[in-house]
């Protein structure tokens, strides 16, 4: 197939996704004649009407709506495959600019970060740290890595993470002064240290069989970073929510003791994500590939 067959046809899409020959026109950068003239000879090539139009609009006929449902999809898969053999002569290089939980960074990136500099060693990975949410397009970072369950829906998120698992826990002395928790709601009796995310205070979540339920705990202290919420429950200052894989080795140690277990099930964990581009620098294709979760 030529290059102006390919044109023709993407042309055609264009028209009969937008319904509009003036929106298709801006789509493509060309003008509406130009595009009108192209639309006419594919219908007289085939020899058969593709669009309806009216002074005021522009659809698809059967026969349109069948050369859409087959052309659309394999154009879109063309092109896909020609911007894949582009990229492959794009060596990796360059500044990523990057933010994430400082968890994230421990969890996901850091394990990593050193075979990804041998391979990539012309990427620079230009890392943020912070809790709060953040509009990465507007702030200017290429992408974020965050749960799953905070990331807006118009982003490309791709698992990074196996499932995690939330984990309740104090210190044995902190226990030996306070009953245990049985249940979610008991909490609200004890010294829990809170947890900010971005500008709201984190509501404890906890699922068992069909019950959710969510907790507003109330404590001596109200951080933003996770790390120091385990640090904090070391010291005895109250309850902690942590994640499993962070405080497993505490847990064995004996340092902390878990309770309400049964009240955390397994939720998604890290995604990295990054807004829909067609040209993908290739230092983030790399990226993307080196933390891609496998199971």
């Amino acid at each position: 197939m030529g290059q102006d067959n390919l044109d023709v046809l993407g042309a055609f899409v264009a028209v009969a996704e937008e319904r509009s020959f003036t929106k298709a026109a801006v789509r493509l950068g060309v003008s509406t004649s130009a595009l009108s003239h192209a639309m006419r000879g594919l219908e007289e090539r085939l020899g058969v009407r593709l669009l309806a139009r009216t002074t005021r609009s522009v659809a698809p006929t059967e026969a349109g709506d069948q050369l859409l449902a087959q052309v659309g999809p394999a154009l879109g898969d063309i092109r896909t495959a020609l911007d894949g053999l582009g990229r492959l002569q794009e060596r990796p290089a360059g500044r990523l600019r990057l933010v994430m939980p400082r968890l994230a960074a421990s969890m996901v990136l850091l394990p990593k970060l050193a075979r990804f500099n041998r391979d990539y060693p012309d990427v620079i990975l230009d890392v943020t740290t912070q809790s709060r949410p953040v509009d990465i397009v507007a702030e200017r970072f290429d992408a974020g890595v965050e749960l799953g369950e905070f990331i807006q829906r118009d982003m490309i998120a791709v698992r990074v993470s196996a499932d995690q698992r939330a984990a309740i826990v104090a210190s044995p002395a902190y226990f030996k002064k306070h009953p245990k928790p049985r249940k979610p709601q008991d909490l609200l009796e004890h010294h829990c240290i809170g947890c900010r995310h971005g500008d709201a205070l984190y509501r404890w979540e906890f699922d068992k069989g069909r019950k959710s339920l969510t907790v507003g705990v109330g404590g001596p202290v109200v951080l933003d970073d996770i790390d120091l919420m385990v640090t904090a429950a070391l010291d005895g200052v109250g309850i902690a929510f942590a994640f499993e894989e962070q405080v497993a080795p505490l847990l064995g140690k004996r340092r902390l003791v878990r309770v309400l277990e049964d009240w955390c099930p397994p939720f998604p964990g890290y995604f990295i994500y990054y807004p829909s581009r067609r040209h993908q620098p290739p230092g983030l294709s790399a990226l993307i590939e080196a933390l891609r979760h496998r199971p």
